[in-house]
C-alpha cells in the first residue's frame, strides 16, 4: 500500500530520481527557465522553493545545505546573490509552470517551469493600487473609464 507517499516516482530507482532533481534544481537556478516534461516540472517545484528558501537566510549553515543539493559553486552564488534577494519579501510561490501541450515522439505532457518576478512597472502598479482605497478615489476611476 502506497498510504503517506506523496512523491512522484518517474519510473525511476531512488538513487536516479535524487539525480534528476539534482540537476533539474541547478538547471532552473542557472538559466531560471526550462522546458521539461509536466510531471517532473510538479516535482521539481518542491526542490526549487526550498533551495530559495534555505538562500533567503543568508547564512553559512543554510549555504552549506544548499552545496548539499547543489554542488555548482556558481549556481549557489548566483541562487545567493542575485535569486534570494528578489524574493525576500514573499512567502512562497517562487516558481511558475505554463502547460505547452504535448510533445510529438511520445505525446508526454510537456510545461515551461520558470522563477517568478514582478517587474518594476507592476510594482509600482501594486504599490498604487493599495494606496487608492477610498470611496472618492473609486468614483474618479469611474468617471475616468
Amino acid at each position: 500500500m502506497r498510504h503517506r507517499k506523496a512523491r512522484r516516482r518517474l519510473s525511476r530507482t531512488t538513487s536516479h530520481r535524487f539525480s534528476l532533481m539534482r540537476n533539474l534544481t541547478s538547471a532552473l537556478m542557472q538559466s531560471e527557465r526550462i522546458i521539461t516534461t509536466e510531471p517532473k516540472a510538479k516535482e521539481l517545484r518542491r526542490y526549487a522553493e526550498k533551495m530559495i528558501t534555505l538562500a533567503k537566510r543568508e547564512d553559512l549553515h543554510a549555504r552549506r545545505q544548499v552545496y548539499q543539493f547543489i554542488p555548482q559553486k556558481d549556481v549557489v552564488r548566483k541562487l545567493f546573490e542575485t535569486i534570494a534577494p528578489r524574493f525576500i519579501d514573499r512567502n512562497g510561490g517562487y516558481t511558475r509552470m505554463y502547460k505547452l501541450g504535448y510533445r510529438h515522439g511520445d505525446a508526454a505532457p510537456m510545461a515551461v517551469i520558470e522563477l517568478t518576478t514582478l517587474g518594476e512597472k507592476q510594482q509600482t502598479q501594486k504599490s498604487q493600487k493599495k494606496k487608492k482605497t477610498g470611496i472618492k478615489d473609486k468614483l474618479e476611476g469611474l468617471r475616468k473609464k
